[in-house]
């Protein structure tokens, strides 16, 4: 198993993971089907929970006992999750911009590969931190070491390899400026960016979280990954990558102001030792985590496996069409394409 799921916790782990499974796909359809639930979600919320942040820093720097001893000042202070909460939202703000056609920018064609650029922003994210990992663990062999919310991470040659499928699954986003709205305005649709490509992005980042969120990942590795895609494969074609990042700055939110609810609750589940002889590390930390580099590079392994792959294919059948595969859509012949598109 990936995961420590079984004794008297696995029952509430299990609901855990449920509950924030349901949550997501419910507030995602909450944000995506009006402009009020869109606007309170992304813009009112975040500026909200911006003032609160604010005010945790800098009643810590003050000293004062309630800011130093706050949940998220304590365990959700590496920048990682900052920037990550931050782009995701930026992501779903232009996104709303897109499909409501607000002011110049929703009108401008230009503005169409905003989609790209955020989506490449917020990966990028990952890689390096995926590549901090790596050079924190001082040898690419493997290497424990103590991340600023009291986590062992064991860093490595895995991260490394995780970290180039990252940076090839940029380029595995086609069609940048085939962007389209719903003709309900519920949604903004990428018509290109099918299956193919959801199924490289979701290997890739289950394996960063696995590698670098191991008190998170169960969580975050899976549910939040499985949120947006159950959502576009039953219901939404073609909004994936608005499911995605509704998803991510909704949870990301959550996780900010309520870290113990997967660090230290009931719910909480962390990686598991995945084979005998596998590396376990307390090390005195307040979050003791678990890891085998065999699992570790098995499944980095198959991630820039499938991202090699899909980049691969897309090169070959730009070529037989004669088509930049950025500058033009190529999967136009498709079901999922041809699925989105009717709802363009």
């Amino acid at each position: 198993m990936f995961f420590q799921i079984y004794g008297g916790t696995a029952g509430w782990q299990l609901l855990g993971w449920l509950m924030v499974f349901t949550g997501l796909v419910v507030m995602n359809e909450i944000a995506r089907r009006s402009k009020a639930g869109g606007i309170a979600c992304f813009l009112v919320l975040p500026a909200v929970l911006t003032v609160y942040f604010i005010a945790i820093y800098v009643g810590a720097a003050k000293g004062a006992e309630w800011a130093l001893n706050n949940d998220t000042y304590v365990h959700m202070n590496s920048w990682f999750h900052y920037a990550k909460l931050y782009a995701a939202t930026a992501g779903c703000i232009g996104f709303m911009i897109l499909k409501y056609h607000w002011g110049k920018l929703g009108k401008s064609h230009g503005f169409k590969v905003f989609p790209f650029v955020i989506v490449a922003i917020n990966i990028l994210i990952a890689v390096v931190s995926d590549f901090e990992s790596a050079v924190r663990a001082g040898s690419l062999a493997g290497g424990w070491w103590l991340s600023s919310e009291g986590v062992w991470l064991y860093g490595g040659w895995w991260n490394v390899l995780n970290g180039i499928a990252g940076l090839l699954n940029i380029f595995c986003m086609t069609g940048w400026w085939g962007i389209y709205s719903s003709k309900d305005k519920k949604d903004m649709l990428w018509p290109d960016m099918i299956w193919m490509y959801i199924l490289a992005y979701d290997v890739w980042n289950f394996q960063y979280t696995y590698l670098n969120l191991p008190t998170h990942a169960w969580y975050c590795g899976l549910a939040l990954l499985l949120a947006p895609t159950f959502a576009s494969a039953l219901w939404n074609k073609g909004g994936w990558i608005q499911n995605r990042a509704n998803t991510l700055a909704l949870w990301c939110m959550f996780a900010q102001v309520f870290p113990l609810f997967q660090d230290a609750s009931r719910f909480t589940t962390v990686t598991s030792v995945y084979a005998e002889g596998g590396i376990a590390a307390a090390m005195g930390s307040s979050m003791p985590t678990a890891a085998d580099p065999t699992a570790q590079g098995l499944i980095s392994v198959v991630s820039i496996a499938v991202n090699v792959f899909v980049f691969a294919y897309i090169l070959k059948r730009a070529k037989a069409l004669k088509k930049n595969p950025w500058k033009n859509e190529i999967f136009t012949d498709t079901k999922d394409y041809i699925e989105a598109m009717e709802r363009a």
